[in-house]
């Protein structure tokens, strides 16, 4: 058997060995199963999420009814009418300035509750846990069964409300509290504050609960009075979770429909932008409109939140 000797002045081929890869750290390999197992729930979510605000952005664009809305696709005639129309339809300020009070004087209603609530079931005592059950049952509660509850106390006629106010406050005629412009978007408010004040007496308990007892005896030692101690001890403990809050309600508040069309139906001085865009929906079968209306709210809604989360964190970093 012969073999045959290389070529003069040819080395014989080398195989070049390709780009290594670098072996993937347990940090690495965590994370990318964290995201695999993440990724299904991701999809469902964005599906659900994007795809209403996507044909809603689309509807806002096009002349669409509710009789036509089956016809109507992605790629339709485009107009900016609806927006013209929304914006320039009597009632459109007057709209935006009630909700804007509607959700300050809610946020603010529930908040300030939610902190004496909070300070009152903070220390131990009979009952307690009774009583801090019984705190969340106006969040809990079907709205329309607390909306009705209001109504009946409210009634002018029927209601427990107006018979102890001419019996032992001397009112010389019964309040229609629902129905009478002076009245109305204030009681709304206030139903509004004292059904979500448990969302806001959860998070401020938990808070109060965490803060350490030895600055409390240490100001009590100094003596410090009751308003001291909360001005200066626990205030700057609760103001992280209050801002939070307050964000968190205002965009809810902002965009709630149900008490106030329970409550009001939005007559009254109580016509909200939800309630506006409910009309615009059922009442004149005007689908673009209502999809423009709903696009002008959260437009208003996120110009609102970015500056106040801008003047918030230029203080803080102040």
């Amino acid at each position: 058997m012969t073999t045959t000797a290389p070529e003069a002045g040819r080395s014989p081929a080398r195989e070049r060995p390709g780009p290594r890869r670098r072996p993937l750290t347990l940090r690495r390999r965590e994370s990318r199963a964290g995201l695999a197992l993440v990724a299904p729930t991701l999809l469902v979510v964005a599906a659900v999420i994007g795809i209403p605000i996507v044909w809603t952005v689309v509807l806002a664009f096009q002349r669409v009814r509710l009789a036509t809305l089956r016809r109507s696709g992605l790629f339709g005639e485009f107009t900016l009418s609806n927006f013209d129309r929304v914006l320039h339809t009597p009632g459109f300020a007057e709209t935006l300035w009630t909700t804007l009070l509607y959700s300050l004087g809610g946020t603010f209603g529930s908040i300030v509750i939610g902190v004496v609530a909070a300070l009152v079931v903070r220390r131990p005592f009979r009952g307690r846990t009774l009583v801090r059950a019984s705190m969340l049952l106006p969040y809990v509660a079907p709205v329309v069964a607390v909306a009705f509850v209001w109504q009946v106390m409210l009634d002018p006629q029927l209601g427990i409300v107006n018979d102890w106010g001419q019996r032992f406050l001397g009112w010389d005629a019964p309040i229609p509290f629902l129905s009478q412009d002076s009245t109305a978007l204030w009681t709304v408010i206030a139903f509004e504050a004292w059904r979500y004040f448990p969302f806001a007496f959860l998070f401020l308990l938990a808070r109060l609960q965490a803060v350490p007892v030895d600055l409390e005896e240490a100001a009590r030692v100094d003596g410090a009075t009751p308003t001291q101690r909360f001005r200066h001890i626990l205030l700057p403990q609760l103001m992280p979770v209050i801002v939070l809050l307050a964000v968190l309600r205002f965009i809810m508040t902002f965009n709630k429909f149900d008490d106030v069309y329970l409550l009001t139906g939005g007559s009254a001085g109580t016509e909200v932008v939800s309630v506006r865009v409910y009309q615009f929906l059922t009442a004149r079968t005007d689908v673009g409109a209502a999809a423009a209306q709903a696009v002008v709210l959260a437009v208003v809604l996120i110009a609102f939140v970015a500056i106040y989360l801008r003047f918030f964190t230029a203080r803080r970093e102040a």
